[in-house]
């Protein structure tokens, strides 16, 4: 499967927000892509739990954390392996995702969602009491099922 790609469409509130896709880069996965409609700034960026969107993000539950690790930074060695860290989005309300992570592997994470927040993901440091579980990255402003593409 090493030469397959995975790939996902985020939806919001008002419809499709951006696209993210997932290549394998040696040991390491590369996270592309775009997402419009956001406010200037930094935006927590997490794979999930849950492929499902039924009740919108809402029901993807909680970061994709197999080692049940508490939430970090994507440099962290602890660190749910779904913690991506933060997009930034410019003055226009686009952010541009290149991302290399060596935390998941492609077919671990089919399936599962990726969820673009409201707000700054304080990646474990934050002192709040959602810092160690979520970031404290605000609410869900996007989502997606993640599928597999083969290139």
């Amino acid at each position: 499967m090493s030469s397959d790609k995975a790939c996902v469409t985020l939806i919001g509130a008002d419809g499709p927000m951006g696209t993210v896709v997932f290549t394998p880069e040696g040991d390491s996965v590369k996270v592309t892509g775009e997402v419009s409609g956001l406010t200037p700034g930094k935006h927590g960026f997490h794979i999930h739990q849950f492929g499902d969107v039924s009740s919108g993000c809402a029901s993807t539950g909680g970061h994709y954390n197999p080692a049940g690790k508490t939430h970090g930074a994507p440099t962290d060695d602890e660190r749910h392996a779904g913690d991506l860290g933060n997009i930034e989005a410019n003055g226009e309300g686009v952010a541009k995702i290149d991302i290399v992570d060596a935390g998941f592997k492609i077919p671990e994470i089919i399936g599962r969602a990726v969820v673009v927040h409201e707000g700054e993901d304080d990646l474990g440091a934050g002192g709040h009491e959602l810092s160690k579980t979520t970031g404290n990255a605000g609410g869900r402003k996007c989502c997606g099922i993640i599928g597999l593409q083969s290139a």
